[in-house]
């Protein structure tokens, strides 16, 4: 990395916004011309729509007339970096982005200017910003806050790792492609990570976003990044920033004293994450590794995609079936190399499966009995009632999300997570891992567990006689044809379901 990269430039302070006095040629801005060239390499770029405006410069989408290749173009005035310590500030941000390679980065592609613009061709986000998002939205759900917040936190990471602050994660500088995929970007006040006694004391970034220690003129760290984007966790979820008033000076006020409401739609997790973020001492922040551990993010679902409609709506989001990582697994174990029929381990392991049960979902729900007299039911709208050595107890499943299949205490009997009927057969899976299928014109039965670290297949045939394989010796020595025939359904079942 170019070791004047991050020489000491004067920074854009954050000030309560005036009216400056323009000169008359400072007022009229020359119109960009609709063909670019670059002098160098002779390549020509016409000139798009306008993608937004700051401070210092615009921002056009191009397209390279040799290759149609379009570009999100940054297009700088040579007025606005007339004097040397502007013009070094420019530099810097090429410099710095030329250096950035990430998934969630936005992509820097190349620069050249001529007497009248410098030009910054970057990678093009056609869904915008999030601000765009959240302005045609105003909140967004639970899912799609974890959607984004992951991503963001990746390129942070990346940034943090290599020693970069960002100082201006604001909504604005997160920008979405086309496939939905987020981007960080603007790094026009990004900064070398310093000891604290080398930080400098400017106040720049955007105020409602900015850290009590910034404001007190403590300087930027790493901890000042996250207290921004703890700002931006709450605004996608309540609509609005934690510390926004209609004076600047009481916003600061507010975020110097970390005076703000929690409103009480967040989730608990929601609220005590965002809590662990915006703490007035920096060393008591959550650091990222943290945020991405909180049960936030750990005991609820987040979608692997978002589709472009949730730009302006909110998206509908069908949850992971429970089934899909134990399918998964199952498959993998089950077909793998296929030898000689199968041995079975002779005397089955103690388990617990179902014995009996009823289908009465057209008004309640689903009932059943396992083995060791235990009596279940999973009511339609997602409450578990189960009947435990004539003790009742009431479980709620799908309050927040993803279900975690691990064994349970031999006090706690397996709750029904999922249960699916076809023409054919009857899929029950369970939240310690068990998964039973029962076939109903022959009534044989296929039961998979896991004991002592280790799945077992049960297979009771139709003559009422039970074999336990473990699925290590099923993958080395293959099966008997009754069994894969029955194995291949339940997976072909399986996989149905679970991408639906």
């Amino acid at each position: 990395m170019n070791p004047n990269l991050f020489k000491p430039c004067p920074e854009r302070e954050v000030i309560p916004p005036t009216k400056p006095n323009r000169t008359k040629s400072e007022q009229i801005k020359p119109e960009l011309a609709q063909v670019v060239t670059d002098s160098k390499t002779g390549k020509s770029y016409s000139k798009g729509k306008l993608l937004g405006k700051g401070g210092f410069a615009r921002c056009y989408e191009m397209t390279d007339l040799s290759n149609k290749k379009m570009y999100a173009v940054k297009v700088i005035p040579q007025s606005r970096v007339s004097k040397p310590h502007q013009r070094e500030k420019i530099t810097n941000e090429i410099e710095l982005h030329k250096t950035l390679h990430h998934k969630h980065v936005v992509k820097f592609s190349h620069h050249f200017e001529d007497q009248d613009n410098i030009y910054i061709f970057l990678e093009l986000c056609s869904r915008k910003s999030l601000a765009h998002i959240w302005k045609a939205r105003h909140t967004l759900t639970d899912p799609e806050v974890r959607y984004y917040l992951r991503q963001i936190i990746s390129g942070l990471k990346y940034l943090h790792n290599r020693g970069i602050l960002h100082r201006d994660l604001k909504l604005g500088n997160f920008f979405v492609n086309e496939n939905m995929e987020l981007r960080l970007g603007d790094f026009g006040l990004a900064a070398k990570l310093e000891p604290v006694e080398q930080r400098k004391k400017t106040i720049c970034g955007t105020p409602n976003y900015l850290a009590p220690e910034v404001l007190n003129r403590q300087g930027h760290g790493t901890e000042s990044d996250i207290w921004s984007l703890g700002c931006v966790m709450y605004t996608l979820m309540c609509g609005n920033p934690p510390f926004e008033t209609l004076d600047l000076k009481e916003t600061y006020k507010c975020i110097k004293e970390v005076k703000y409401n929690l409103p009480s739609t967040l989730s608990p997790a929601a609220q005590k994450l965002i809590s662990g973020i915006l703490q007035k001492n920096p060393s008591d922040r959550l650091t990222l590794d943290q945020i991405l551990n909180h049960q936030f993010f750990t005991k609820a679902f987040t979608p692997d995609k978002l589709p472009p409609s949730s730009c302006v709506t909110v998206p509908e989001l069908n949850l992971p079936s429970p089934a899909k990582k134990f399918f998964t697994k199952m498959a993998k174990s089950l077909f793998g190399k296929r030898k000689s029929k199968g041995k079975h381990c002779g005397k089955p392991k103690s388990f617990i499966w179902v014995t009996k049960w009823v289908d009465y979902s057209n008004k309640y729900g689903f009932g059943y009995q396992l083995s060791n007299q235990d009596i279940g039911v999973l009511f339609n709208e997602g409450t578990h009632l189960s009947l435990c050595d004539q003790h009742f107890n009431v479980i709620s499943l799908f309050q927040g999300g993803d279900l975690h299949c691990e064994e349970q205490p031999p006090s706690q009997p397996p709750l029904l997570l999922q249960w699916v009927k076809t023409d054919h057969a009857l899929v029950m899976l369970f939240n310690n891992g068990t998964l039973q299928v029962n076939f109903y014109t022959d009534h044989t039965k296929i039961i998979l567990c896991k004991s002592s670290g280790s799945y077992l297949l049960t297979y009771i045939s139709r003559e009422r006689v039970s074999y336990t394989y473990l699925l290590s010796m099923l993958s080395e020595m293959g099966c008997s044809a009754e069994l894969r025939h029955r194995m291949r359904y339940v997976v072909q079942l399986l996989e149905h379901h679970a991408d639906s």
